[in-house]
């Protein structure tokens, strides 16, 4: 029988009776691709993410205190951004160790006295951090993120900075301040309310901006400049919240806050130029960029004398050599004395003029300790003998520190697995947080800690509790500038008494904690100021 034969020229494929192996029909590879859609690849992709974002959680959680599972991704995002001191409390009580993970970040909080110390004091696995868009808006090449040795080295070049010879050097300009801010604070009162007063926060964020300018660049900087300084640092300090977007997008809080700490470093470049030229030709030091500038030129002078092998006495050797500093860098550091200040001062300022107007017995003793000091004078003015010795009005600062503490956290960075304790190692890149509230309001170590007590400071035994003060830190990266912050705000609230009287009008929110970078209360202060007789 003959072969039948396809008589056409077309191919096998194009023939409608031939069904060729992977067809629609039939075909196993063909029905598997065409059942696969975009949404689905999407779906799967996403629940493949959402488990290992889970996993990462669960297993970065370990032993310690925190929730059993994430919300996908962002975690408790919104939650962090609008922060409630209520939430922190439960947080802290919560156990020793806890733990969240917002976006990328996995936090662990370090409540109790001993676990915060041992970050503070472990700079082999951690180092600061402050928050993660703190590096774009202080610079990566900040000082304050510099490790080991080389943050060290800065250090002791700063050190010389708040001797107490140069803190008495700095002490004119911030009583210039205060003159003209009392003054203005009379005024605002004078126009506003008197029977619900005006909420002075906003005015004690200016003025502690002021006094701070006035103390690290001098005159070098406008009064415009500093009320522009004032007005946009609170763009910054709504920038820096705990857990943020990972980038920088427009229009944004971050955005914004990059801007003005943009406009901060060009006028502390500008400053620093103005010193360098002025300290050139013998100036004197009335700020702390000046005496930063003069331990550079002292240090040219020497080790130009050194190299030329040209013989120099012991005694004409500075304290601590230090290299040039361009002015971008001076710039830098002097950010970081303010970014250190700001909300801090602002907050201890808010709460003493709140607190003394609400106990009129200790607004009363400290006004009578700071007129004896000066002889019944309260022209006199300031300085660091007389600062010194105001025992009674620097309990009054010291209780406020402790009572309603200006840094209630301060977030580190794991370089290396860290075993915080034998049953728990906080992951790489994680960050850890040790909390200042709880040792500071330890009922064993401060009786009846949720009272403002300054007497626990005179006649009780307060100050020996050295290990629970954690108001300025500890370990190699404490606060260089406690004793600055300190002797400030016993200037301040000193001079105030003597100069002016003050009310408050408490709401039902006065003793209601807002959580800013630091602690306000929550209906911002209001006060009516009048003048003494």
């Amino acid at each position: 029988m003959a072969a039948v034969v396809n008589g056409s020229f077309a191919s096998p494929i194009a023939n409608a009776d031939y069904t060729p192996f992977g067809s629609a029909d039939g075909g196993l590879l063909s029905k598997v691709y065409n059942s696969i859609s975009g949404l689905s690849v999407t779906i799967t992709l996403l629940l493949i993410l959402v488990a290992y974002d889970q996993f990462k959680y669960v297993w970065n959680k370990g032993s310690i205190v925190g929730p059993s599972w994430k919300i996908p991704f962002i975690g408790p995002f919104l939650q962090s951004v609008n922060p409630k001191m209520d939430e922190y409390k439960a947080k802290w009580a919560s156990g020793d160790l806890s733990c969240v993970s917002v976006f990328h970040k996995f936090v662990v909080m370090a409540s109790s006295r001993d676990m915060a110390r041992k970050v503070f004091n472990s700079p082999t696995f951690v180092k600061p951090c402050v928050v993660d868009v703190a590096v774009k808006l202080l610079r990566p090449t900040n000082w304050v993120f510099l490790d080991g040795k080389a943050h060290v080295d800065y250090r002791k070049g700063l050190n010389g900075l708040f001797t107490r010879q140069a803190l008495e050097a700095y002490l004119p300009g911030q009583e210039e301040v205060y003159d003209r801010y009392f003054a203005r604070a009379l005024e605002i009162s004078e126009q506003g309310d008197k029977e619900k007063g005006v909420p002075f926060m906003p005015f004690f964020r200016e003025l502690m901006c002021a006094v701070s300018c006035r103390t690290f660049v001098g005159h070098y900087m406008s009064d415009n400049a500093v009320k522009k300084i004032a007005d946009d640092y609170w763009m910054i300090t709504a920038a820096l919240e705990l857990v943020n977007f990972p980038i920088i997008l427009p229009f944004t809080k971050t955005w914004y806050g990059k801007k003005a700490a943009d406009m901060v470093l060009e006028e502390f470049s500008k400053c620093a130029a103005k010193s360098k030229a002025r300290m050139a030709v013998g100036g004197d030091i009335t700020c702390i960029m000046d005496a930063w500038v003069k331990s550079m030129i002292d240090s040219a002078k020497y080790n130009e004398k050194i190299a030329k092998g040209i013989a120099v006495e012991p005694e004409e050797k500075p304290a601590t050599l230090v290299r040039d500093f361009s002015d971008f860098e001076i710039s830098q550091t002097v950010f970081t004395f303010l970014f250190a200040s700001q909300d801090a001062t602002s907050s201890a300022c808010t709460w003493l003029f709140q607190i003394m107007a609400d106990r009129s017995e200790i607004l009363d003793r400290v006004r009578a300790e700071n007129l004896a000091a000066r002889n019944g004078d309260k022209d006199v003015r300031f300085s660091m003998d007389l600062l010194e010795n105001l025992p009674y009005t620097r309990a009054v600062v010291k209780e406020l520190l402790r009572y309603r503490p200006p840094v209630i956290m301060v977030p580190y960075v794991v370089k290396k697995p860290f075993p915080i304790t034998d049953s728990y190692t906080a992951p790489k890149g994680s960050m850890i947080i040790p909390s200042c509230w709880p040792a500071l309001h330890d009922p064993e170590v401060y009786p009846n800690p949720d009272s403002y007590d300054p007497e626990r400071w005179i006649s009780g035994d307060a100050e020996s509790k050295s290990k629970n003060w954690l108001v300025f830190g500890t370990g190699p990266h404490y606060c260089l500038g406690q004793t600055y912050a300190q002797l400030n705000l016993i200037g301040m609230i000193g001079k105030a008494s003597l100069c002016v009287d003050w009310s408050h009008k408490p709401t039902e929110k006065s003793e209601d904690i807002e959580v800013f970078a630091t602690l306000f209360p929550q209906d911002h202060c209001p006060l009516v100021f009048t003048e003494r007789p």
